[in-house]
């Protein structure tokens, strides 16, 4: 797996230096420097071991201070460096980049996954593929990290039936076995419902998780106590997605739906404020 970072770290890495380093020539060839990376606000960070892992390559000494996870506070030192002047400044933005954008996804997951388990604490967050093309491996370990769930990684993970794909193969029940028939048993089927009558048909018919999307609490709690009389919850999983927010999510909490996916969780972040400072 490390490779596979290193080679996403040096794509990055390319983006902002595909040929040379203009500013940077300036200082004198193999001008070794002290540097730290500090935190200029509260905040959880996250992206620290991807950086370590290209700064390795690069031959530039890098001293974790924080682990990926931890709440760090303004000042904090994140990250001791010590290396050539002209690489670590030639690498600075990628790695600021990085773990700004990062830590702000990890952040903004931990204050909603506080939210939702105050309220309900066996209820799951869960991330959505509504990712940054390019960065969803990175996105998603800084959700998990958190204290999200991943969901799926990709389209092989499972197999979920989502609203334009019941319209194609003309509705719940011829979807479901064609999904039964071409599956592996190791893949779950997903389904995406948009009613009550649905809900309860896609339990009947064999869905492992059941997502209920675009419901308000209110349909997803007749939803929830529908499947507990019936003896689907606990086998079923009942997932709440579509327009779920900071504002709402302990509404959706107090339903006892098991599982709340929220694409604003990777789709809107603000990055955290860190930076990079020599230490002459």
């Amino acid at each position: 797996m490390e490779h596979r970072i290193l080679k996403k770290m040096l794509d990055f890495l390319d983006e902002d230096l595909p040929f040379d380093d203009i500013s940077s020539k300036l200082i004198p060839e193999h001008t070794i420097c002290k540097a730290r990376i500090e935190a200029r606000e509260n905040f959880k960070v996250f992206g620290l071991y991807y950086s370590k892992v290209l700064l390795d390559y690069l031959g530039i000494r890098a001293e974790l201070n924080k682990r990926d996870g931890d709440w760090v506070v303004k000042g904090d030192i994140l990250v001791h460096i010590t290396g050539d002047a002209r690489k670590i400044l030639s690498v600075e933005r990628t790695v600021l980049n990085v773990i700004s954008h990062l830590s702000g996804i990890t952040t903004q997951v931990a204050f909603f996954v506080m939210k939702a388990k105050a309220i309900n604490p066996e209820v799951k967050i869960a991330c959505t593929r509504k990712t940054t093309p390019g960065l969803r491996y990175f996105e998603k370990m800084a959700f998990e990290a958190g204290g999200g769930d991943t969901h799926r990684f990709s389209l092989s993970d499972q197999v979920m039936l989502k609203d334009n794909h019941l319209r194609i193969l003309g509705g719940i029940e011829s979807a479901l076995k064609a999904a039964t028939r071409a599956s592996s048993f190791a893949h779950k089927i997903e389904m995406e419902v948009e009613t009550f009558e649905d809900a309860m048909k896609a339990a009947e018919m064999g869905a492992s998780i059941v997502m209920l999307d675009n419901m308000n609490p209110e349909e997803v709690s007749k939803v929830v106590a529908a499947y507990k009389s019936r003896g689907y919850y606990g086998s079923v999983i009942l997932e709440a997605s579509g327009g779920i927010d900071f504002d709402n999510v302990e509404e959706y909490a107090k339903t006892g739906v098991n599982v709340i996916s929220a694409g604003i969780l990777t789709k809107t972040v603000r990055s955290c404020d860190v930076s990079l400072e020599v230490e002459l």
